[in-house]
């Protein structure tokens, strides 16, 4: 499984996901970059993501929604702030209305991507930072870490098979 750790730190208001993939890392940059390849992993996969917006470069907005198992939508979206390809990317998550404006009520986070070349692929770090620490708790309690870990334990399949 590409995930290898995860960290919470309510002090630091972080979490933390460390990911190993048998892929270059210009190869987990393309599936970050292309909305339809990022779309088969952005969500668990009973949940799967549909981006209705997506171009990876700062000042951009991308806007997307998953849906369950029974229908229901549920929307997001990034506020991309900085990318040096195929490196790192920087951005704000956060929740979204059914017509794809920010919800001011649920928290948003600062988000660092790092992709760094390994001996067998590529090592992911993904850091989201929180402006509380209830912030963190609240994505917790509402099973962002099994939702993210779901989604990127996705990508090595994803990636083998294209």
């Amino acid at each position: 499984m590409p995930v290898t750790d995860i960290t919470k730190d309510f002090d630091a208001r972080t979490l933390v996901i460390t990911a190993e993939f048998a892929a270059p890392v210009e190869r987990v940059w393309a599936l970050y970059e292309d909305p339809r390849q990022l779309e088969q992993v952005w969500g668990p996969p009973q949940y799967p993501a549909t981006f209705v917006d997506h171009d990876l470069r700062p000042g951009t907005r991308s806007t997307y929604y998953m849906t369950s198992p029974e229908g229901e939508k549920f929307a997001g979206y990034w506020d991309i702030a900085e990318v040096a390809a195929p490196q790192r990317f920087t951005f704000s998550d956060g929740f979204a209305h059914a017509d794809l404006t920010p919800n001011s009520s649920l928290p948003v986070s600062a988000n660092v991507y790092v992709l760094e070349a390994t001996a067998t692929g590529t090592r992911a770090t993904y850091t989201s930072t929180f402006a509380t620490a209830e912030g963190l708790q609240t994505v917790l309690d509402m099973g962002v870490e099994e939702g993210s870990k779901a989604a990127i334990n996705q990508i090595d399949g994803y990636l083998a098979a294209h």
